[in-house]
């Protein structure tokens, strides 16, 4: 049982070391809302949102004040809108319409940001698929708080190539139709593989077709508490480092089985997950990157990076499922770069390099994570990207995903400032080589051999 006790042992953590819970996200399934007249859509889709979520808010302020737990963002995930909207959206423009309706709806009970403004691509496109795709800048760029992900391949079937290419040049349309904001329209689009149905972390939730009608999934976070407990270990072996971070893990995994538990019990939804992956922010000590260097990296991107965080994102794994019988999600190590700050010094430093994250990926939990490449970046070369890091997920049978940012107007070098938990970032190169034969080719890539296991 978890007690009050528990709770008052991470008060250090919570004080000095930066520990919170970084969202409680609230999955909504709107295949009820179904209907082939878009404007009833709209109605259904509003209503059920703010009638499901009204409380959520303030359920979350209630649980701050009750334990002294910081609960950073309160969020709302949905039906991937592709499939909410086949019926009713005749071409991009209602996917639009269906964007604002998300938007009005979470500012209105009061949360953070909504995300499934999705499309599960991975065999092959429908047309409205693709409709939303293509709506995807317009959506981004005419609202504050929606959230989008499009999951293009799977170990269970393949990369679609089709899919991969469109986005390429949708990622671009975006930072065109967000340059004004610094292209900030590409942080809310996230390209996945082997997406989770249960992920509470934004760009990429989205409520899974095989969840229930709605359910609570919480996402935990203490980098700063796994990098002040890693300094008592400082010099010692590898099973003290190990041991270290399993039982930090453990303690932080504990809080937000509380949180979800509690959360269930007041807004009378089922719990569903505790997603406990390690997300930085910009503060300084929140860093995964810090973790790294006290394993004993000058930087991340030396040599021994990819052991380092193989080792790391395991041990809180081993930790976080001794914690909670329900740990889903990603969980793991995030290394976005605009929210590290330890991962922009690395960068600055000339330590980390795009492929260098990519090879981190292989074994962290998610992937490419809010990397800010020159405007100029063709759209065939981030389809290239995209595909390379689909290629790793499909293979190793894990998520990956890519978040890319191509500032319009500025280049390698340039900064720039995104705000908030978005942090800010340097411009990294990218590979100028061509790579549009391949990507244009067309069609899927197979599953790998090791995918037929009926």
């Amino acid at each position: 049982m978890i007690n009050i006790n528990e709770v008052i042992e991470t008060n250090q953590m919570i004080e000095h070391e930066n520990l919170d819970v970084r969202t409680i996200t609230l999955g909504i399934s709107l295949l009820d809302c179904i209907d082939s007249n878009l404007s009833e859509l709209n109605r259904r889709i509003y209503e059920k949102i703010t009638a499901t979520a009204k409380n959520l808010v303030g359920v979350g302020t209630e649980l701050e004040r009750r334990y002294g737990i910081p609960i950073v963002n309160k969020r709302i995930s949905i039906t991937p809108a592709a499939l909410i909207g086949a019926s009713a959206c005749k071409g991009p423009e209602d996917f639009v319409a269906i964007a604002r309706t998300l938007d009005r709806a979470a500012a209105e009970v009061g949360v953070n940001f909504i995300g499934g403004f999705s499309a599960l691509v991975s065999k092959g496109m429908t047309q409205a698929d693709r409709n939303l795709i293509l709506a995807i800048p317009e959506a981004l760029a005419v609202t504050e708080r929606v959230c989008s992900s499009v999951n293009v391949g799977s170990t269970k079937t393949g990369i679609d190539m089709d899919a991969v290419k469109l986005l390429g040049e949708v990622i671009l349309a975006t930072a065109e139709r967000t340059k004004e904001k610094d292209s900030l329209g590409c942080a809310k689009l996230v390209v996945f593989c082997n997406a989770p149905d249960d992920n509470p972390f934004m760009a990429g939730a989205f409520h899974g077709v095989t969840e229930g009608d709605a359910v609570i999934n919480v996402g935990v976070s203490g980098p700063g508490v796994v990098k002040k407990a890693l300094e008592s270990v400082r010099g010692e072996g590898f099973e003290e480092l190990c041991e270290t971070i399993k039982k930090t893990a453990f303690k932080i995994t504990r809080v937000g089985q509380l949180v979800a538990r509690e959360a269930s019990k007041m807004l009378h939804v089922p719990f569903g997950i505790v997603d406990l992956s390690l997300a930085p922010t910009p503060a300084i000590g929140d860093s995964v990157a810090e973790i790294l260097k006290e394993i004993g990296l000058e930087h991340p991107g030396a040599p021994g990076t990819t052991a380092a965080l193989a080792l790391l994102n395991d041990q809180v794994k081993k930790g976080g499922v001794m914690a909670s019988s329900y740990v889903g999600g990603l969980s793991g190590a995030f290394i976005p770069v605009s929210e590290d700050q330890g991962m922009i010094d690395a960068v600055q430093a000339g330590a980390l390099t795009l492929e260098k994250l990519e090879a981190m990926t292989c074994v962290c939990s998610v992937g490419l994570d809010m990397i800010a490449i020159p405007g100029d970046t063709k759209a065939s070369t981030i389809s290239g990207i995209i595909a390379d890091e689909m290629a790793i997920g499909m293979v190793n049978q894990k998520t990956t995903a890519v978040r890319l940012i191509p500032v319009i107007g500025k280049g390698v070098g340039d900064i720039v400032e995104f705000g908030g938990l978005l942090g800010y970032a340097p411009i990294m190169p990218v590979n100028s080589f061509s790579c549009e034969a391949f990507t244009g080719r067309g069609g899927r890539i197979p599953a790998p051999i090791h995918s037929f296991k009926n």
